[in-house]
């Protein structure tokens, strides 16, 4: 893996570009990707109210999520393949596309099957964009620049219920699709005319029995994963149907892949050790990030009473935390040329966040979980960019859109199982909890809205709040280990010397820095 390609698509780009403008663009499509995983969830009642389905309601986000998950790896290959920037446009015209369907739904099932669509499209977008950044920066440049990505991932995770919220109350919860339409043509429009990329590599070839192959197995593993515990038992034949599907689609695309002119996913970048840590750091982050910052707003709601929109306000010090270390971290990168020592600090200080969110209770003050928040948000700050940077310098050029979607893959596969499990420990925690706790034939609410909560009898809210605190207790301690096991395989992490620009071969620092416009 170390030598460069000669195809055309392992040439840098020539001539001079508008970066300041085409990283602009590419902001838009960072914040349209990453505010449609959140915007929804404050429309969800709306939308229900209307069609009704309640019982479809996760659906709403799960066509979404696994649409997003089975794509990811196909769009890294296609970049490598026809080029990013027709990749990359294509994406958002079916992002586009599928945004415009589900303002049109007339019924819950159009929606979940247009959500579907836009996802096909949306798995394109953060991918695509991260590739993009290598095919404009080298290594070396390239840390500053994820860095601002990393924060508007993390700024529209907050602002995404604040603009949902908005347009279900001012407007209509069909804006909350509408509006990726302006912002998402403004950015096909300058990627189209101030983007210059490598083109289609001559005769490429598409592992279609792979990429069939890995969707199957990643179907069936979020079906089981999303389905088990909750609409289906674990023991069920579904889940145990899912189970097998799931090993024997994965035995079949391990078996394809060898045997692929061009994998969608090569297995010997597993043979790449910084590919590989970063990929199970990645996983792991996803796992613990992903599968317990769920449950803070619903402990906001819940035990603390706070509205929703405010739960949401509430997640600002984190995302805040997120902010301030992946630009400051990508900048030092850049400045210092290392990257080794921000996982391994970003995994101790997650570890330790997390730690402290497992100490929560019913009189812990609101700002108290705040702080525990932000420091749970700055050390996720150091550790989600750099992964993506460290393995795009450790691969060749021609393998940049394929090993920066595997990072994100498993990060994505991380955080659907992580949910997933959390959420069955929750419940098995919080139903025995009261069990033990209340008197027999205590009355509870059929549903576990806040204001039902908040409307039992004194005594009985008071003991339903203490067992629901501490349900959440062996979720953050299980993520807190979840996190620690991740700190230890970052010191494992190999320190590549970046590159100073992006075909060179990986660990040869010693190249002319690219000459391009910054107007």
């Amino acid at each position: 893996m170390g030598e460069a390609g000669s195809t055309p698509s392992t040439q840098r780009p020539a001539g001079r570009q508008p970066v300041r403008m085409i990283f602009g663009a590419l902001m838009l499509v960072m914040l349209l990707a990453s505010l449609d995983q959140t915007i929804v969830s404050t429309a969800l009642p709306t939308i229900v109210g209307e069609f009704g389905g309640l019982a479809h309601l996760s659906w709403i986000v799960t066509a979404y999520l696994l649409a997003t998950t089975i794509v990811t790896p196909l769009y890294g290959k296609l970049g490598d393949l026809f080029g990013r920037k027709i990749v990359l446009q294509s994406a958002i015209v079916l992002f586009l596309a599928g945004s415009v369907l589900c303002g049109l739904s007339g019924s819950m099932m159009q929606l979940i099957v247009f959500r579907a669509v836009q996802g096909l499209g949306g798995g394109g977008l953060i991918v695509t964009v991260m590739a993009v950044i290598g095919d404009l920066f080298s290594p070396r440049e390239r840390g500053k620049y994820q860095g601002v990505f990393g924060g508007v991932f993390g700024l529209s995770t907050v602002l995404g219920p604040l603009i949902g919220g908005f347009f279900v109350e001012q407007l209509s919860w069909r804006w909350i699709f509408y509006v990726n339409l302006p912002l998402g043509l403004v950015a096909f429009v300058i990627i189209g005319w101030a983007f210059s990329a490598p083109g289609a590599r001559q005769r490429p070839s598409i592992d279609i029995a792979g990429a069939a192959l890995l969707a199957a197995t990643l179907t069936a593993l979020i079906l089981l994963v999303s389905l088990g515990g909750h609409t289906i038992a674990w023991t069920s034949p579904a889940s145990l149907g899912l189970a097998t599907g799931t090993l024997a689609a994965l035995a079949g695309f391990i078996a394809a892949e060898h045997v692929a002119a061009e994998p969608i996913l090569p297995l010997r970048l597993f043979t790449n050790r910084v590919f590989a840590i970063c990929c199970a750091v990645g996983f792991i982050i996803g796992f613990a990030l992903f599968g317990s910052v769920t449950f803070m707003p619903m402990y906001l709601q819940v035990v603390k009473g706070v509205s929703p929109t405010h739960a949401g306000m509430m997640l600002t010090p984190m995302m805040a935390g997120v902010l301030i270390t992946s630009i400051s971290s990508g900048r030092i990168i850049s400045r210092i040329g290392r990257y080794r020592p921000f996982p391994i600090a970003g995994t101790a200080i997650m570890t330790v966040g997390l730690a402290l969110l497992a100490t929560l209770g019913v009189a812990t003050p609101t700002w108290t979980a705040c702080l525990y928040m932000t420091v749970l948000g700055l050390g996720l700050g150091l550790v989600m960019q750099v992964l993506v940077l460290a393995v795009q310098n450790a691969v060749d050029y021609r393998h940049l859109g394929v090993a920066t979607s595997g990072t994100t893959l498993f990060r994505s596969i991380g955080g659907s199982v992580g949910v997933s499990l959390f959420g069955a420990i929750f419940t098995a925690t919080l139903t025995s909890n009261l069990a033990t706790a209340l008197p027999a034939g205590s009355a509870l609410p059929a549903a576990t809205a806040p204001a039902a909560i908040h409307a039992l009898p004194s005594a009985t809210r008071s003991l339903y709040l203490t067992a629901f605190t501490e349900a959440l207790h062996p979720v953050f301690v299980h993520a807190a280990a979840i996190a620690a096991l991740g700190f230890a395989l970052a010191w494992f992490l190999k320190e590549v010397p970046l590159r100073l620009t992006p075909a060179t071969p990986p660990g040869d620092p010693v190249a002319k820095k690219p000459q391009l416009s910054r107007h």
